[in-house]
């Protein structure tokens, strides 16, 4: 295992590891059931990503791989959500996002803003690509960029903010006030929803 103060490299022998992969998945599970409670609020804040990131990040590449693939797959069972038809999509790029946010954390030192961003609109083009070879609607497949442009934000920005939070030595401390930080952050968002709905639907 490697540690630093920003991240850890959990093994895949580790029983941390599953530990905290349990704890991302159903977060990432209740996470996105709370956002699509907002009509919008889904699509427009990419909830399901957000915590990939910051499991990735701060755990590794096994730790994020279990959260890309086991929440969409839990919602999808639990929830039907996401659909069952777009949970190929949403498998990759959960998957290349967790590759690339453990390759970064690695590589830098420190959480830095620039490798944050490029992780994020990394995986969201290649992901593209990918929904646009399967669906043959480039549409669908910019459609992250269109319509989620304020989640690709919030992670950038927000993932960054929680993260140096949870480069704190005091763990449990650090993950009690980034829990509240998450919740303001997705709260706020979804405010900015509902008031872009509500302008959009009284200039209409």
């Amino acid at each position: 295992m490697r540690e630093s103060a920003k991240s850890y490299e959990l093994s895949f022998y580790d029983v941390r590891t599953w530990f905290w992969a349990a704890v991302f998945v159903v977060g990432n599970v209740v996470l996105p059931q709370v956002v699509h409670l907002v009509p919008g609020g889904g699509p427009a804040l990419l909830p399901i990503y957000f915590l990939t990131l910051v499991a990735a990040w701060k755990y590794g590449p096994w730790v994020g791989l279990a959260t890309a693939v086991g929440s969409p797959v839990a919602g999808c069972l639990l929830f039907g959500m996401p659909a069952e038809g777009a949970l190929a999509v949403i498998l990759v790029k959960g998957a290349l996002l967790a590759a690339g946010a453990a390759w970064a954390a690695r590589r830098t030192d420190g959480v830095l803003l620039a490798a944050i961003a490029c992780v994020v609109i990394g995986y969201q083009v290649l992901g593209g690509v990918f929904e646009w070879a399967l669906t043959g609607s480039f549409v669908a497949a910019a459609a992250d960029f269109r319509v989620g442009f304020a989640g690709i934000l919030l992670q950038i920005f927000g993932g960054r903010a929680v993260l140096r939070l949870l480069a704190s030595k005091r763990e449990l401390c650090s993950w009690t006030i980034c829990l509240s930080a998450v919740c303001r952050l997705f709260v706020g968002g979804l405010s900015a929803v509902v008031s872009c709905c509500g302008l959009y639907e009284y200039e209409g």
